[in-house]
């Protein structure tokens, strides 16, 4: 082999070793990502921690880049007047897709429960809707106050798993407290606040 292709073949390897380690970098975060909602009522600003819920902020943060939440919306709000068959009262405001045969079109991801992450549900914080552990997706909430029944070992859902929390509201919790009060039948808002898209911005 002459020096020529032997050094092209040295550079060749070095610039594909830098391709995969850039590659291995983008796909793992670890630092704390900001994501900006922005919606019909104000702006709310998100603090997503990847370093403590992989799975899960992974998740989220490749459906905002994807541009999936564009156009979807806030459409439950939950309050202490609106859940009488409750034993176990909560309050928050949900959002993502709402269709049900359109947010089954999305993968679920393994549950993290609290215990897991560390990150309890306190106000303002940052977690995904679901139904049985594992079957959370696109559909996620927003803590108004704090709410340890949906921390693991809680008693809103029999099974106790809880919920996997995965975020903070860093700005704009008067934007959610204003959705919070709207108008609602059923806990299902009755003019559903847009959101116009999400936008990672750190």
């Amino acid at each position: 082999m002459s020096l020529l292709k032997n050094t092209t073949l040295i550079k060749f390897s070095q610039l594909l070793l830098v391709v995969v380690l850039m590659g291995s970098v983008s796909c793992t975060r670890t630092e704390v990502v900001k994501v900006l909602i922005h919606t019909d009522l104000g702006e709310i600003e998100l603090e997503v921690y990847p370093e403590l819920a992989p799975i899960t902020a992974s998740n989220f943060l490749t459906l905002v880049e994807q541009g999936v939440y564009t156009n979807a919306i806030f459409y439950r709000v939950v309050r202490m007047d609106n859940q009488p068959q409750n034993r176990v009262k909560i309050e928050v405001i949900q959002g993502g897709l709402y269709d049900d045969d359109l947010v089954a079109t999305y993968s679920t991801i393994e549950h993290e429960n609290t215990k897991s992450t560390g990150i309890k549900h306190t106000n303002g914080v940052l977690s995904m809707a679901r139904n049985e552990p594992g079957t959370a997706s696109t559909e996620f909430f927003i803590c108004i106050g704090d709410q340890p029944s949906l921390d693991f070992g809680g008693d809103r859902n029999p099974d106790k798993q809880g919920f996997a929390a995965f975020g903070q509201v860093a700005k704009g919790m008067e934007v959610v407290s204003a959705i919070q009060g709207l108008p609602e039948n059923g806990q299902v808002l009755q003019n559903r606040v847009l959101i116009r898209g999400m936008t990672v911005i750190q």
